[in-house]
Order: structure tokens, then sequence, then C-alpha cells
């Protein structure tokens, strides 16, 4: 087989797809906290050690951005912001749910 060939194969397969979304340093802990329970960004800056606002904002972004997780504005004093998965991210959990089981 061709590496040309491999290439093409792994752009069609969906779950190429699903690693490219949550390929990232922090995108797969994220996913995993936002199972939990809704993330706030302070509270995710303390729970995921190393990271940093840079890098875990444009983390959430991309998540945004590839439908797994939306951003809930609440409207009270103070105005804060949280982070929900969406249908399509809950849709996932039990595929990580198996995951787990084989490490």
């Amino acid at each position: 087989m061709t590496t040309e060939n491999l290439t093409d194969q792994t752009e069609t397969c969906p779950a190429q797809g699903l690693l490219k979304m949550l390929a990232g340093k922090w995108k797969p802990e994220i996913f995993r906290l936002a199972t939990e329970a809704p993330l706030r960004f302070s509270s995710l800056l303390r729970q995921i050690d190393g990271s940093n606002k840079q890098s875990l904002a444009v983390a959430l972004k991309e998540l945004e951005e590839a439908g797994l997780l939306e951003k809930v504005i609440i409207r009270q004093k103070p105005l804060h912001i949280e982070h929900n998965l969406t249908e399509k991210g809950k849709s996932l959990i039990p595929v990580f749910k198996q995951l787990e089981g084989l490490v």
C-alpha cells in the first residue's frame, strides 16, 4: 500500500476525525472534566496542572468549533461563563468509557 492510499484512508475514517477534534495537550482532560460538571475557566486553570490561560483558551475555542462544547453566559452578578458539553459531546461519553476500560 502506498503512503498516498494510506493518507486517503485516514482522511475518510470517522475515528480519524474524532481524534483530530480531540488532539491537543489539554483537550482530552477538558472533555473528561466537562463530563462531570459545567466548566468555568478559573476552575480549569486550577484543575489542570501545568496549563496556562492562553493554551486553555485555545483548546476551549477549538472544542467549541468542533461542536463538542458550548459557551453559556450566566447573566448574574458577577457575570460568569460556563462551558457545557453539547449533545454531540455527550454522545461521545460512551466511547470514552470504553477507551478507559482498555487502558
